[in-house]
């Protein structure tokens, strides 16, 4: 049975000799000098294995010769390298560690097998695991310090060690400590720093240890200094650097960063198309196989039409399309198994994980919409619009609902006016035919039309239209009963007015356009303001039913409307309607009127005058200009009076005389207009002529004078006036004095004649404090209660206590204090409160017992006596209201 392993022969050795002078530390060795030679047994013959090393600084050739690419500067320390060989074919992968030693002496060769690490070595018995960072100089005069302190080369840590720990990992010392004590320390992150005492040192050795595992994904290098003191603490040397890195192992397993991955690509694509990109991230190394992902495709579902429709980009995770045959319409989604493994993709030695792509198939428009049949009919009736004729129904492979499958139609031929037009369905496809333009059964009694149908979005290329996205539709027009119309609607026609009742103005007639039915018009009026027309109902002749006037308010800038009925005998019957208007011409058949109809003067000429003009109902030319004159009878006009023509549509008329007495004036006016014949008519301006001042304004006097009151007659109603105010004045004067009167005269009959009692009215509402001294103790219930128990069941009086349990009311005092009354009702009021007997309502408490055993005498000992043992004087001191009494009971014996 064949083993398979990796077998590692040193060739040479790195080798610092540390008692040399000319070297600094380092020894270089130069590229491509090979200094160790690997080699690997897979059991058939080794052909094609390859081997590769985790470092950029030394390669391994196919032969297993391990060289250094170039110039390498190596510390006295130890090595660490992982060799891996690998087979292309089979895709195996074998590694090695390898643990190189750089020592003064060289040391017989060795290998070291698959997958094991060397052995811890004694670093003590080995003086070449000691570095002494602190070098002096041999000369005449002895030791001699060098200028600078070594760099010490990077020590590496692999992660995840299993131990034992602590483990060594370096020897550090100086060449002092022959002479004197020395105690090392280290100092930095991961000694006296967070995390603490990751690294530790003995002091006396110099030996550096590492206390547990490494994580590289933590934390990848440290950076420590090293100390050396004497036995006081005083610095023997300068601190060094110390640089610790972890190497990576493979630890991690790739991570996508989404463990479902959404992408499309259209249907039809064709083959390299991309779809979409997954990624996953490797938390090792990157620059190492450990955290080198690589992807391949695992499933895909379904398998239809190819089972591999799909590939991916090993390196970049681009997913691609490799076949063709991608169809929406019978597979919408593929749902793809992506794993990502490390180790460039090894899956013997590689940590693998998994995602989810889901690739939608996006629609193209590669169906065209086809009718699903070849012709469709429809019916509408006549003179109807937004009626839909015809449903059009159409079948579309895409996506619904989407510029792929949506449709649009168009009439193609059949319809030259533009009567149809046909409407898109959104939610069934489907295309209604309406009609937008009212067709005529008399013109067209049907149409074939040409539609055809499209998609929104253009057809994908390459994709032709089917011939089944054309299709006929007849369409059939049904008669229907139509209302009969006015050719000439609105009718106008121009007359004069004042035309003779019964004349015949024109004929306004209907037309049916019915030609196919033998139907009858009749003919009615349906509005006629002023009543003037007659319509006959057989054959619209149009007559005047009364004299037309243009000057009437049912005039609109000359014209008069009335409307028409026009109707058939059809079933059911129609109607139709016609406005006729008639212009009126303007005759002159109105007088002019004067304006203004009244106005003042004063009665003194050349102060003022008054400008007249006169107002016609008529309408040029049978108005202005007009003509004003003065009647010659009577003479008094003509000879008070003048007119004055200003224009054609003013005069003046103004005082002929000097003077004027005051007063109202009828002035008759005959105003003439310019009609043919022309029209006048005597009009009366009522004129006031009144006193005025020196700026020509009629003063108060004047005005009064002027509406024909003499001066006797303004000064009667003066002293009127004067009379009235007096009479008022002395009536609220009476009524004051009636007022004070009543307030304060005396009783008009003597006090000792009257013995009728009086009302006396007082103002106050009480008494003063000897008012209130009360004595409540003859309202005291009684002490017993026998007399009242003992009555027969069902016998009670009215003013008797009730029987059974009542609330405890307050009890006064037998003498109780005339202020402790508040108090008494107070009590009283929160007894009734508390009282469960009492109505929920506010109710009157009616206390109709008193009580026995009044500490009062009985008023039956009271009785009139006619002796003279009382002394009744007192009653002569009590005003005269008591002297009555007094003198009944007090001069007895004087009688």
């Amino acid at each position: 049975m064949c083993s398979k392993r990796v077998s590692v022969y040193i060739l040479t050795q790195l080798g610092v000799s540390l008692s040399t002078d000319n070297l600094d530390a380092y020894r270089t060795s130069r590229a491509p000098m090979p200094f160790c030679f690997v080699k690997f047994n897979n059991c058939a013959g080794n052909k094609g294995v390859r081997y590769e090393t985790n470092s950029l600084d030394f390669k391994v050739r196919a032969d297993g010769t391990m060289y250094a690419v170039h110039q390498v500067q190596m510390a006295s320390k130890q090595l660490i390298l992982m060799v891996t060989a690998w087979d292309p074919q089979t895709l195996g992968r074998w590694e090695a560690i390898v643990r190189f030693l750089v020592g003064e002496k060289l040391q017989h060769n060795g290998h070291k097998p698959k997958g094991r690490k060397s052995g811890p070595v004694d670093l003590a018995q080995q003086q070449s695991d000691t570095l002494l960072p602190w070098r002096q100089h041999q000369s005449a005069k002895g030791l001699r310090r060098q200028k600078r302190d070594w760099v010490i080369p990077p020590i590496n840590v692999p992660e995840n060690s299993r131990g034992p720990f602590p483990q060594q990992l370096v020897r550090i010392r100086s060449d002092k400590d022959k002479e004197i004590h020395i105690r090392y320390s280290i100092t930095g992150v991961g000694a006296d720093q967070p995390p603490m005492e990751v690294f530790s040192i003995d002091p006396v050795s110099g030996r550096m240890y590492v206390t547990r595992p490494m994580d590289r994904e933590e934390r990848a290098s440290y950076h420590l200094r090293a100390h050396a003191v004497d036995m006081n603490g005083n610095k023997v040397e300068n601190p060094i650097d110390l640089y610790i890195y972890v190497i990576d192992m493979n630890d991690n397993r790739p991570e996508f960063i989404n463990q479902v991955y959404n992408g499309s690509v259209d249907e039809g694509s064709k083959p390299g198309t991309y779809v979409m990109t997954v990624t996953a991230n490797d938390a090792d190394d990157s620059t190492t196989a450990n955290g080198m992902v690589r992807y391949r495709i695992v499933t895909q579902t379904p398998q239809s039409p190819s089972q591999n429709m799909f590939t991916i980009n090993s390196e970049t995770g681009d997913i691609v399309t490799v076949a063709a045959g991608l169809d929406r319409e019978k597979v919408q989604q593929y749902m793809v198994i992506v794993q990502a493994t490390d180790m460039e993709g090894n899956l013997n030695y590689g940590l693998s994980n998994t995602a989810t792509a889901i690739i939608t198939v996006t629609d193209v428009n590669d169906n065209p919409p086809e009718f699903t049949t070849s012709t469709y009919s429809g019916e509408v009736p006549e003179n109807r619009v937004e009626v839909v004729v015809a449903n059009l129904t159409v079948m579309d492979r895409d996506q619904p609902h989407s510029p792929n499958w949506n449709a649009i139609y168009r009439i193609i031929s059949g319809d030259p006016s533009g009567h149809f037009t046909i409407r898109t369905d959104p939610v069934t496809n489907e295309g209604m035919v309406t009609v937008v333009k009212a067709v005529d059964y008399e013109m067209n009694r049907a149409f074939m039309l040409t539609v055809m149908v499209s998609n929104q979005a253009p057809l994908a290329s390459g994709i032709q239209m089917s011939f089944q996205s054309t299709a006929g539709v007849t369409i059939s027009v049904t008669d229907v009963n139509e209302a009969p119309y006015f050719p000439t609607n609105h009718k106008l026609i121009r007359l004069e007015e004042g035309v003779p009742t019964g004349t015949v103005l024109t004929t306004f007639s209907a037309v049916d356009p019915d030609r196919f039915m033998q139907q009858a018009v009749r003919y009615s009026k349906l509005s006629d303001p002023a009543n003037w027309l007659n319509i006959n109902a057989t054959n619209g002749q149009i007559t005047t039913a009364a004299v037309l006037d243009r000057e009437s308010d049912y005039i609109k800038n000359n014209v008069y409307e009335a409307t028409f009925l026009a109707a058939d005998n059809g079933i059911p019957p129609a109607s139709g309607t016609g406005t006729l208007q008639i212009y009126l011409i303007d005759i002159n058949d109105n007088a002019p009127e004067l304006l203004p109809k009244e106005a003042q003067i004063c009665e003194k000429p050349n102060l003022n005058v008054i400008n007249i003009t006169a107002a016609d109902a008529d309408i040029d030319p049978n108005v202005g200009p007009f003509v004003f004159e003065l009647p010659s009878v009577p003479s008094a006009v003509r000879k008070n009076w003048t007119i004055t023509r200003l224009n054609g549509d003013y005069a003046q008329l103004s005082l002929r005389i000097m003077y004027l007495e005051a007063g109202v004036y009828d002035v008759p006016i005959i105003v003439t207009d310019s009609g043919n014949p022309p029209l006048y008519n005597t009009s009366i301006i009522k004129v006031k002529v009144c006193p005025c001042d020196e700026n020509g304004d009629c003063t108060t006097i004047g005005a009064v004078a002027a509406a024909g009151l003499g001066t006797g007659a303004i000064i009667a109603i003066l002293i009127c006036i004067i009379i009235l105010l007096t009479m008022v004045l002395l009536f609220v004067v009476w009524m004051k004095r009636r007022e004070k009167e009543r307030h304060t005269k005396q009783l008009l009959i003597d006090p000792e004649d009257d013995v009728r009692d009086n009302i006396l009215k007082y103002d106050e509402e009480g008494g003063g404090e000897e008012d209130q001294d009360y004595d409540l103790s003859q309202l005291q219930q009684p002490e017993t209660m026998d007399h009242v128990l003992n009555k027969a069941p069902g016998v009670r009086r009215v003013d008797e206590r009730p029987i059974g349990a009542e609330p405890q009311y307050p009890i006064r005092p037998v003498i109780p204090h005339p202020g402790d009354i508040g108090d008494f009702i107070n009590e009283g009021l929160r007894a009734a409160d508390n009282d469960p007997t009492a109505p929920p309502y506010d109710s009157l408490l009616v206390f109709d017992y008193e009580g026995s055993g009044s500490t009062a005498g009985s008023v039956s000992s009271l009785n009139s006596s006619s002796s003279g043992d009382q002394d009744y004087d007192y009653l002569n001191d009590w005003g005269p209201r008591f002297k009555k009494l007094a003198d009944m009971y007090g001069g007895g014996e004087e009688d």
